[in-house]
Parts: structure tokens; sequence; C-alpha cells
């Protein structure tokens, strides 16, 4: 079975009307949605993300793990973490759409909610060239994401496809974030992408730090 043959070029796509029309970002504090489990929705925290079109509709609204675990040395915590720090399939948050969302493939996404998994895409030539860089989350269907802990990729990468009943997972593409801000902000990075940067804390074996995430919250890739 195909499990992530286009994993690089699966990206959301919000039904926005041009490339420039503006994404806003609002901090709000909302509890996590009912609809994650117990052990999960014990590690998220309240400080809710809500994107907004230009004309104020959320277009989807994401809470974050209160502590990223990483598998970071005190060398790369010192000098500064990223993604690859990151187990593969760690839960790092949740996504609420209030309504279907449309990916790259034109697969629809159900309004809902959806765990957020990190995954990273392999480096090999079914993959070469089909997103500007390899890190994405998964989106996982709260109802059927039960533990918090990481999974075997495969499982993982099912289990997103879930999300819209297809062989293909459903994912949003991370960009970089050397330097993140305290607050967090909606970023263009044209032909019609926003990206949600901001700053969250992790925890390498008792060594707490930040990681900037660069999330796409709008927008799909030209391939």
């Amino acid at each position: 079975m195909r499990t992530l043959g286009l994993l690089g070029v699966l990206l959301f796509a919000m039904p926005l009307s041009a490339a420039d029309e503006a994404v806003k970002v609002k901090s709000e504090k909302l509890p996590p949605p009912a609809e994650l489990k117990g052990p999960i929705s014990e590690l998220i925290g309240d400080d809710a993300i809500v994107i907004q079109d230009a004309k104020g509709n959320t277009l989807s609204t994401i809470w974050f793990r209160k502590e990223i675990p990483s598998k970071a040395t005190p060398e790369q915590v010192k000098n500064g973490t990223t993604y690859r720090e990151i187990a593969s399939t760690t839960l790092v948050g949740a996504l609420q759409l209030p309504q279907k969302w449309t990916d790259f493939r034109k697969q629809e996404i159900p309004k809902g909610v959806y765990t957020l998994r990190l995954a990273i895409q392999p480096m090999d030539g079914d993959h070469m060239g089909t997103a500007p860089h390899n890190e994405f989350l998964l989106l996982c269907p709260a109802d059927k994401d039960v533990k918090p802990d990481t999974m075997e990729l495969k499982a993982a990468h099912e289990l997103s496809a879930e999300s819209h009943g297809a062989t293909h997972p459903a994912v949003l593409l991370l960009f970089p974030n050397a330097k993140p801000a305290d607050a967090p902000r909606v970023v263009s990075k044209g032909a019609g992408i926003f990206v949600l940067n901001i700053k969250r804390p992790i925890n390498a074996g008792g060594m707490k730090s930040t990681l900037g995430f660069g999330m796409t919250v709008a927008g799909h890739t030209a391939e």
C-alpha cells in the first residue's frame, strides 16, 4: 500500500479568492476541544491560536501541547533546536476546522477536530523536489487518536489518511522559524501561501528551551 507517496504535495488549500488576501491571527484562552481523548487533552494547553480570513471568519483554531518533548542533546539545545530533534510522530497539538477543507489533491478534509503529529518526509527518489521542506504535521482524527505516545510511522500515516477516507495522509507543511518572535503572527510566503510563526516550549530530558514553528495555515504548493 502506498503510505506517503505524495506527502510532499499534500498541503491544505484554503478557499482564498486572491493570492494576496490577508490571513489574520488572534490569540484566545479556550479549553482544548472536548473531542480530544483524555490522555491527549491533558497535554494540550488553553492558549488557542485562531486563524481568520480577511473578513474575520474563522478558518481554523490551533492548540499546541503545553511542552513538546525533544531528543535534543545539550549541545543542540545550546545551538538552537530544530524539527529534527523532535521524534517522528510526536504529538504537537490539535486543530479544529469549522468547515471542510480541500488539500492539494482536491481531497476534502471534513470539519472536525484533529491531532497534529510531526513527520519527516523520506529523502528518496519518490519525494525529491515535491516540497520546499521535508517537515510536516500529520492531521489525525481526534476520535481515533487515543494515546499521546509516538507510534510507528506507517501507523501514523494510515491514521492520518482516515481523516478523509483516502490512502494518503492529510498534512500541513512546516517552514523553518529559526528566530521566532514572542507573539504569534502570520507571514506570507508568496503564491498565496501563509504561515503561522510561533514559539513553543520544549523539554529535552529536563532541559528547557523553545522551538520556532512555521506552520502553513493557508495555500498550496505549485507542484
